[in-house]
């Protein structure tokens, strides 16, 4: 059985000079704790301010404290490549489902995107609470996986901003209804074929677009700030924008050993 998981903002462990210390938790967290009545010697997974990652056993919890030992420091497996949801911004609570289930499989960073066709739009206000309620569930769905960091939730964006990060990304990959012959694994190969770097150190970007789907504008403004970008088909199967947000990241984190 895995043991329930934990992250911290702002305390690194490597710091502490006492065999027993306070934890400092998160408030989210803390409540999270109470929940699952933590008692003393049982164990938990710590990841701290350093991404670091320590399995440490309870000594004294209650209400407002939670006082631990380390029992071992973990030398956590290799995350393999870094796979980044460009996700269309989808109307009613799509957007919670997909971060939620994308974040279960290893998803480690989501980009709100503002499309042309995008139903919802976003001002300022909401956007910024948006935000704060993706990541709360990002950081809810990676505590329940087990997973070794939480997943970054940026802030809504536009084309410009997805432009930039698809300059800087190892290979881009924007699904695309009309895009017939070339799949994830193709894009992929070609993307990677001569590159020094192994899948570890890639950073793969994933776009899908929302209910009506990208405008040939939006794909080709994509696709022209990297040599490695590339459309993909899904299949045969026209996918919601929820089944797309998930089944595309999941299949470039198999293809590069992320789900073996």
């Amino acid at each position: 059985m895995s043991l329930p998981h934990f992250y911290l903002d702002n305390q690194v462990l490597a710091d502490e000079a006492d065999e027993v210390f306070l934890l400092r938790l998160a408030e989210d967290d803390a409540k999270h704790a109470r929940v699952l009545r933590l008692a003393p010697g049982e164990h938990i997974a710590v990841i701290d301010a350093a991404q670091d990652y320590f399995e440490c056993e309870i000594v004294s919890f209650d209400r407002d404290a939670c006082c631990v030992r380390i029992a071992q420091k973990i030398e956590s497996e290799s995350n393999g490549a870094t796979v980044v949801l460009v996700q269309g911004i989808a109307k009613g609570d799509k957007m919670d489902g997909i971060i939620r289930h994308a974040t279960e499989i290893g998803v480690a960073g989501f980009v709100p995107f503002s499309c042309e066709r995008s139903i919802v739009k976003l001002d300022a206000k909401k956007a910024a609470s948006r935000t704060a309620r993706w990541r709360t569930i990002a950081k809810s769905a990676a505590m329940q996986s087990g997973q070794t960091r939480v997943p970054e939730v940026l802030e809504p964006t536009g084309l410009a901003g997805v432009r930039e990060m698809a300059g800087n990304a190892t290979a881009v990959l924007v699904c695309w209804e009309e895009e017939r012959s070339t799949s994830i694994r193709r894009a992929l190969c070609e993307a990677m074929r001569g590159r020094t770097l192994g899948p570890e150190g890639a950073r793969v970007l994933v776009v899908v677009g929302p209910e009506g789907g990208l405008c040939e504008t939006e794909v080709k403004a994509i696709c022209g700030e990297n040599r490695f970008a590339s459309t993909v088909s899904l299949g045969a199967s026209i996918l919601r924008t929820e089944t797309a947000g998930l089944i595309a990241p999941a299949l470039v984190l198999y293809e590069l050993g992320g789900l073996q």
